[in-house]
């Protein structure tokens, strides 16, 4: 091979044929086999650099052409994207950059829900066609990114249905978690209706089957919690539902079917709550179990807590878990101090509440776990007056406990808790709706985002 010496301050200038440096067989323009040193160097077109480092202290300006980095080393200064640049999906770009720049823009890793598994790299990024939002992983969960701001609706509980003391209703109140006082009108369900379901996330409330004045339900409807009015259809469950248990993450919201009254299942079905549609199937209860048990998850795990069994109707202590983000059969996780049915249910991301109950007699009874670690469940506190059909919700700092059903029928009293620490609750409020509300929270342990 021939060999040039170009000495210093000589300018070497290479045509448009094939040439190559460190080989006599070029398959490209310029081709460079082994490694350049440079102190400024520019590539205009089509750039394939399978590995680089260094810009030590300057700026890196990637231009308007196609660069496909395989992988990069080095600590950088500034890294300026001035067009469109696309990195390749086997990337990796490792570095301690202070600051990037776009000054025009640049398009994330998109697909469905189930092609979550082929990004698990704690900090990834994606768009989710299905969900029409960004999402990251945590390294445990992925988490949806806020397009909106919350703002005066940050902390909002929405209580929907239940009954007033006197008949079941359609009402749809709201208070806000950082004052006090009694509940506001928000709007209306499509009926009157109880002992139903409800879940959500930093946006939608969800509100699951019950009974109604036709009968037991199959109707799934939906409100935005930061904005009052009536709720809207989004959907079925497969079949009427009456008693059941519900768990939710950021994304999805996750129901424990019950029965309809006499005729109970074990069958566990999902929504995707930002998503309009029937219901699907998830799993399998651990026994088939209704009676209004207590529910919470801390975005991850979902927890089912309490009810009764099924024929027999016997009151029971278990503890089942699932992960909400994959699909399956619920497992043991523990059990209750007490076994009870009508029971309430709350978490932050680290803890879950369950409170309230009948066993022989209403209970006041509060107790927690932790949402991480399997095993039984301690004791918290006391509820003011023993009762039952209860609902709750709660922020990461704070639980609510609605009225329930206590001895007088006109109990009206919401009860808060501080999640982290222990000791009975106090009173914070009063609603409208007095028992087997359900609730609706845009600030729950079930929820992830920013």
């Amino acid at each position: 091979m021939a060999k040039i010496r170009i000495g210093f301050s000589t300018e070497l200038n290479i045509g448009s044929e094939l040439s190559g440096i460190g080989t006599d067989n070029p398959t490209n323009t310029k081709q460079v086999l082994g490694n350049i040193h440079a102190t400024n160097a520019k590539a205009v077109g089509v750039s394939t650099l399978a590995t680089y480092q260094g810009f030590l202290d300057k700026e890196a300006r990637f231009g308007k052409s196609v660069i496909d980095i395989n992988s990069q080393a080095g600590t950088l200064g500034e890294i300026v994207i001035d067009g469109e640049v696309t990195v390749s999906s086997g990337s990796t770009l490792c570095s301690g950059v202070d600051e990037l720049t776009l000054t025009d823009s640049f398009s994330l890793p998109t697909g469905n829900t189930d092609s979550r598994i082929h990004c698990q790299t704690a900090g990834s990024m994606r768009f989710n066609e299905d969900l029409g939002t960004l999402e990251f992983y945590t390294g445990d969960e992925w988490r949806t990114v806020n397009s909106y701001s919350r703002g005066n609706a940050a902390g909002r509980q929405v209580l929907m249905g239940g009954h007033d003391g006197s008949a079941r209703t359609k009402l749809i109140e709201y208070f806000s978690a950082s004052t006090g006082g009694s509940t506001t009108n928000f709007g209306e369900l499509f009926f009157d209706v109880w002992t139903a379901q409800g879940n959500s996330n930093e946006t939608r409330g969800i509100h699951v089957g019950g009974n109604g004045p036709s009968g037991y339900s199959d109707t799934i409807s939906y409100i935005t919690i930061a904005s009052e009015g009536d709720a809207i259809d989004f959907g079925d469950i497969t079949q009427n539902s009456t008693g059941g248990i519900t768990v939710t993450s950021s994304t999805r919201g996750v129901f424990a079917i019950g029965g309809q009254g006499g005729a109970y299942v074990n069958s566990i079905e999902y929504v995707e709550i930002m998503t309009l549609g029937n219901s699907l199937d998830f799993g399998d209860l651990t026994f088939v179990r209704s009676g209004n048990g207590g529910g919470c998850s801390n975005g991850i795990r979902g927890l089912f807590m309490g009810g009764y069994t099924s024929p027999s109707l016997v009151n029971t202590s278990d503890i089942s878990s699932i992960t909400i983000a994959s699909k399956g059969n619920a497992t043991k996780f523990g059990d209750l101090t007490e076994r009870a049915y009508g029971r309430g249910g709350f978490s932050n991301s680290v803890r879950g509440i369950c409170f309230g109950g009948k066993a022989t007699t209403n209970i006041a009874t509060i107790e927690f776990v932790t949402i991480a670690s399997e095993g039984n469940a301690t004791d918290f506190g006391e509820m003011s007056h023993g009762r039952r059909f209860l609902g709750g919700s709660a922020t990461q700092t704070r639980g609510f406990i609605m009225p329930g059903f206590a001895t007088d029928a006109t109990f009206d009293r919401i009860e808060s808790i501080t999640i982290a620490s222990t000791g009975n609750s106090i009173d914070f409020g009063d609603s409208v709706n007095k028992r087997y509300v359900r609730v609706a929270s845009d600030s729950h342990g079930g929820l992830g985002g920013f």
